[in-house]
């Protein structure tokens, strides 16, 4: 195994002496003042909208800093909620988390607060995944027709704004961009809708030079105090996008992947013999689906930054 993988032990929830705010599936998220919130992301991994029970080591860290990057990487294009990853600056501003760096330590971002958007802003350049299942079965996206004759992974051009709902336990639903539209008011929903193109054209465009292609993604908005919207949350990182080698990649079947596909593969595989309902509890993760999980992350992470995760720390 290598040096990446040893490199500390894997934390599954921190407990810090700030108030809690919300535990979602992977992250806890901190009260630090009127302002400001501390989001810690575990090592905790959720596939199918379950939590598994074993942790992938480094991945918190992993997704802490590839938003950070890409935060910093598209602040001309939409303005966000981030302030700082960095350990030692959190320390500066927050003292009180002296003495418990093994549980923020790159894992730790320190962020505005926002009330968020109570809608998640898909955007897909290929279709996969659960569209890919609708499709499949129906023709349909959300309930909307789409292109016939489309194969498992094709691109789509252009690519689908695809909202769904949010869900901190149990499943995300696609919903129709009307919707979002009859919820929010047609002048938020297509500001979301713009913003969510345009992060998605500079993320995949960044992507595509080293090598990745970003079949799709989420992503999460939130108002702040002043009403200026930002984005929110994580952005463009293994848990929240498809990220697919451009060498490998060929329509018509899976594709290889630089995110957590080799834990749904199998999650996937135990659902199709019977042996799960896609429902917690998990099935239990064999070693080398955690270690194959691991990998995935920190390269993407490297692919993606062109730096080794222990460079960011």
């Amino acid at each position: 195994m290598s040096p990446s993988l040893r490199s500390g032990p894997a934390v599954t929830e921190s407990r810090l002496p700030l108030p809690l705010l919300r535990q979602g599936k992977v992250r806890e998220v901190y009260e630090v003042d009127q302002s400001h919130l501390l989001i810690v992301a575990s090592d905790r991994v959720s596939a199918f909208d379950v939590v598994m029970r074993e942790p992938i080591p480094r991945k918190g860290a992993v997704l802490t800093q590839m938003s950070a990057f890409w935060f910093q990487l598209l602040a001309d294009v939409f303005p966000s909620h981030y302030v700082t990853a960095s350990t030692s600056e959190i320390l500066e501003r927050v003292p009180q988390l002296s003495g418990l760096e093994e549980q923020i330590a790159g894992r730790a971002m320190l962020v505005l607060r926002a009330v968020p958007v109570p809608f998640e802003c898909v955007v897909r350049g290929f279709i996969s995944g659960s569209a890919w299942a609708e499709y499949r079965n129906r023709g349909t996206l959300a309930g909307e027709p789409l292109d016939q004759g489309l194969t498992e992974s094709a691109r789509l051009d252009p690519p689908l704004f695809s909202p769904a709902t949010k869900a901190e336990t149990g499943h995300d639903i696609n919903v129709p961009f009307a919707a979002v539209a009859e919820a929010l008011g047609p002048a938020l929903a297509a500001r979301l809708k713009e913003a969510s193109f345009a992060l998605y054209q500079a993320g995949r465009d960044h992507a595509a030079a080293r090598g990745i292609i970003i079949a799709d993604t989420k992503f999460e908005f939130g108002a702040d105090a002043q009403g200026t919207l930002r984005l929110i949350d994580e952005v463009l990182t293994p848990d929240s996008s498809r990220f697919w080698p451009v060498d490998r990649y060929l329509p018509g079947r899976v594709q290889p992947s630089f995110d957590k596909q080799p834990l749904r593969d199998y999650l996937a595989s135990i659902r199709a013999a019977g042996g799960w309902d896609g429902e917690a509890p998990p099935p239990a993760l064999p070693p080398e689906v955690v270690e194959a999980t691991s990998r995935r992350y920190l390269e993407a992470f490297r692919l993606l930054t062109e730096r080794n995760l222990e460079q960011n720390l």
